[in-house]
């Protein structure tokens, strides 16, 4: 009889597991699914929208009569600039940090403690709260102390530039660029470092040609999640360097630029005719969404090549 009970509690207990077990994939792949939705039901609206006011005037003018004619190419090409130039900021000081904190610092000091704190807590930062850091720091401190040390008479340095909007976004992106490299360098394993070490290599020899080279796609992962964040960030560039309207290119890092997200806000919140505005409202959205889409598949490629060659 006791046999009996404990069979039938067990095979209770079993499908009471097994009608869990199932609940719980049920509902995984429903949100999995709503989410894919959505970001389907949402491209294809900017496709439908987008895709008939794209022309090659569109993508090659320069916009005209208060953005309400011409093209957007001063744009795209100030969102490119920026983007590029951030991550040429950003990835080299957000990668050598992730080595520092994994290969060299103690796990347990004070200072590596710190310096994760502050990490997480630029995470949570709002954007804005970075340009209005950008302005103070990089525009009036280190702008106009250049100014100051070259001599300059008037400010070239010391005002809203892409050098300085780039910066801004290049410390808006170090937690995600730090993090993502740490799981990178915590992947080698161990004993790759204690062959090279064992082999008389020096700690920085070991990290340089071993740790480095076999953690390069999580680098390039990071980069990545680097440039899709600041291509579609506008609140903090607006302080630093973006312009409402600008024809010509920026030549120079201390020139200001537009920007593809800011002008899209221009365009929604600020034109003459909002409505008349909407046709290159969703065409200005499809290309930043390309553009970004590009740059992200770029670093996709190289990473995808260096992995298939290790």
């Amino acid at each position: 009889m006791t046999s009996i009970t404990s069979n039938q509690q067990s095979r209770s207990f079993q499908i009471r597991k097994k009608i869990l077990g199932t609940f719980i994939v049920s509902v995984t792949f429903l949100a999995a699914a709503m989410v894919v939705t959505i970001a389907l039901v949402m491209l294809g609206h900017f496709l439908i929208k987008g895709i008939p006011n794209i022309s090659w005037e569109f993508l090659s003018q320069a916009p005209r009569n208060n953005n309400t004619e011409g093209g957007i190419f001063p744009a795209i090409y100030g969102t490119t600039f920026l983007v590029l130039t951030m991550a040429l900021l950003g990835v080299p000081v957000g990668t050598a940090t992730a080595v520092y904190l994994t290969e060299y610092a103690k796990q347990n000091s004070i200072f590596a403690r710190s310096v994760r704190f502050g990490v997480n807590t630029l995470a949570g930062v709002p954007s804005i709260v970075f340009g209005l850091f950008g302005v103070g720091f990089f525009v009036h401190f280190i702008g106009s102390g250049i100014d100051g040390a070259l001599g300059n008479t008037t400010s070239v340095w010391g005002q809203p530039a892409l050098i300085w909007a780039a910066a801004t976004l290049a410390v808006l992106t170090l937690p995600v660029v730090i993090v993502s490299v740490e799981e990178a360098l915590r992947a080698v394993p161990r004993e790759l470092r204690e062959a090279s070490l064992a082999l008389g290599a020096t700690k920085w020899q070991t990290v340089w040609r071993v740790v480095l080279p076999n953690s390069m796609t999580g680098i390039l992962t990071g980069s990545i999640l680097a440039v899709g964040r600041g291509a579609g960030e506008v609140a903090p560039i607006i302080f630093v360097g973006a312009v409402y309207s600008l024809p010509e290119l920026p030549s120079k890092i201390t020139d200001q630029f537009m920007h593809l997200g800011y002008h899209l806000f221009v365009l929604a919140t600020q034109s003459p005719d909002v409505e008349a505005a909407m046709p290159k409202q969703y065409a200005t959205t499809i290309v930043l969404l390309m553009l970004t889409f590009v740059l992200n598949f770029t670093a996709t490629f190289i990473r995808s090549r260096i992995r298939n060659k290790k």
